[in-house]
């Protein structure tokens, strides 16, 4: 009897990322240092297909984002960087590092779509769910699985894209792009209300989008149950070639700037119920992309605890608990304004 073979698994980071470093800042450098040190401190680094480097093109850039904003962007880089918001700042470097950062999407895309590996995990920053295409805003800058979603169907051809995100904070920047367009399925759990104010549950797009907007302290049962009840069903429903991940890590319970109780076990459980659908539907096919994730220790384990179910290592987490009473309530209604059979 042969076992199976060990999923090919890619992991992109550019040490460009530095370049974008304001002090005091939650969303610095030191999380894809500590991401790597635990890949490394957990011996996952030696199963982990390095993905080369570059930076984004104009031309790729403008797949989504307004040529104004590209252009804005880069020119407050080299003139020495501005505050766009109370969030989010562009310092002179910032550009050159969150073009990179889609280099490194897009590459992983393209080794996905080719067959050149299974899944790709890109631990990359500035992160981008919060872009929209005529604005930085919320820590982020491009737009990452939003320029990965539509480079997938213009130069390979990819028809139907669905997009699971797992911030907790609504990606209003990934639905707005995709707000009228039924080829790219959008799925967010989200804090709610919460930043950006965004994404509330019957907040459907143009049917596009499926919004699960959360209490505070929800954790590991509640969000199992978000995917088993509706993120799997609408999922399924669409029937996607391609899966992109906003792999956002702040809805931890130790996590400094949000109120939910996500574990390790819980971000595991995800990482297995997004495998389950890949296999199921887009022949394994998943890019990772990391988006929040401000508590250090918090954000390198759960990224490992991903990774170690991307690589076959571990099955997803099992889940114990139920869900709290308003969540299944929540969920409930949610499953039947999306028209959802879990």
């Amino acid at each position: 009897m042969t076992s199976k073979p060990r999923p090919r698994v890619g992991l992109h980071s550019d040490d460009a990322h530095k370049l974008h470093d304001l002090p005091g800042h939650p969303e610095g450098p030191d999380r894809i240092v500590a991401i790597l040190a635990e890949l490394t401190r957990a011996g996952l680094t030696p199963h982990l297909r390095p993905l080369a480097q570059r930076t984004a093109t104009d031309t790729e850039l403008q797949l989504v984002h307004d040529p104004g904003l590209v252009d804005l962007l880069r020119r407050l880089d080299r003139s020495g960087g501005a505050q766009l918001d109370p969030d989010t700042t562009v310092l002179s470097g910032s550009f050159e590092a969150a073009a990179r950062a889609v280099g490194g999407v897009l590459n992983a895309t393209d080794a996905v779509l080719t067959g050149a590996l299974d899944a790709a995990f890109c631990a990359d920053r500035p992160p981008g769910h919060h872009a929209t295409p005529v604005r930085a805003m919320g820590f982020c800058l491009l737009n990452q699985v939003a320029i990965a979603a539509r480079y997938a169907q213009r130069a390979h051809g990819v028809d139907k894209v669905a997009i699971i995100d797992f911030d907790v904070h609504h990606g209003n920047g990934t639905q707005d792009t995709f707000e009228n367009d039924a080829s790219v399925l959008y799925c967010s759990t989200h804090e709610y209300p919460f930043y950006p104010g965004t994404g509330h549950w019957r907040d459907r797009g143009a049917g596009n989008a499926v919004n699960i907007s959360l209490p505070a302290g929800s954790g590991d049962p509640e969000y199992a149950a978000c995917f088993e009840r509706v993120i799997g069903p609408a999922v399924r429903r669409f029937e996607p070639e391609l899966i992109l991940v906003s792999a956002g890590f702040d809805a931890h319970l130790a996590d400094p700037l949000a109120d939910m109780a996500v574990t390790e076990s819980g971000y595991a459980f995800m990482a297995g119920h997004i495998q389950t659908l890949a296999e199921e539907l887009t022949e394994g096919r998943s890019v990772w992309v990391l988006e929040g994730g401000y508590r250090l220790e918090a954000l390198a384990r759960s990224v490992a605890a991903v990774l170690r179910v991307l690589l076959g290592d571990e099955a997803g987490a099992e889940i114990e608990g139920v869900p709290r009473a308003d969540v299944e309530r929540l969920l409930g209604a949610i499953a039947e304004f999306q028209g959802l059979r879990g």
